[in-house]
């Protein structure tokens, strides 16, 4: 699915919103690297389950062309910063849900942008008949956790001990879901 662009201003900072496109491929291939390495909100360390531009390129065309998912990023002055991804499925059980997921580069986090780009996914979801949105975050993440609870997320459950962080600790995984009801 493919949305229109939309620019934000917040925090002294201009940025768009936009669908991924082809030509975003090997930006966001490095761009995940660097995210995954700047932060242990992530399920993976820098370089781990690694997605070459190739793979970015399927991705974003199968979300182009599914009315399931969508795929978004943040640019500014013409860079990539971040990005989000709804990923449905065909499963027939399954067809009212869609799994979120957003990362951005530390050094723009605190201007909305992870805001933004789930709220563009809300209204995404919402416009396209998505009945639930669920995603995954690490306790340690408790701005995440107070941002998607404004949105309307609920926790449904814990996964406990669930990620080994660099201090050697285990974290739980919270589990949250958003259910749009009629």
């Amino acid at each position: 699915m493919i949305i229109k662009q939309k620019v934000f201003f917040e925090n002294e900072l201009n940025y768009s919103i936009r669908s991924a496109v082809i030509d975003d491929s090997n930006t966001l291939s490095e761009l995940r690297v660097q995210i995954d390495g700047e932060t242990e909100n992530m399920d993976r360390e820098s370089g781990e389950a690694f997605i070459d531009a190739s793979e970015f390129e399927k991705i974003i065309k199968t979300d182009i062309e599914s009315s399931r998912n969508i795929f978004l990023v943040a640019v500014i002055e013409n860079r990539i910063v971040g990005f989000s991804r709804c990923e449905g499925t065909n499963l027939k059980r399954l067809l009212h849900k869609v799994e979120f997921g957003v990362c951005v580069l530390k050094k723009f986090w605190g201007h909305g942008i992870g805001k933004n780009l789930l709220r563009e996914s809300i209204i995404w979801a919402d416009s396209a008949g998505i009945k639930k949105m669920i995603l995954n975050v690490i306790e340690t993440n408790e701005n995440a956790i107070a941002l998607y609870k404004k949105h309307g997320f609920e926790v449904e459950g814990i996964l406990k001990h669930d990620k080994l962080l660099a201090d050697g600790r285990f974290y739980n995984t919270i589990l949250m879901g958003r259910f749009k009801e009629e």
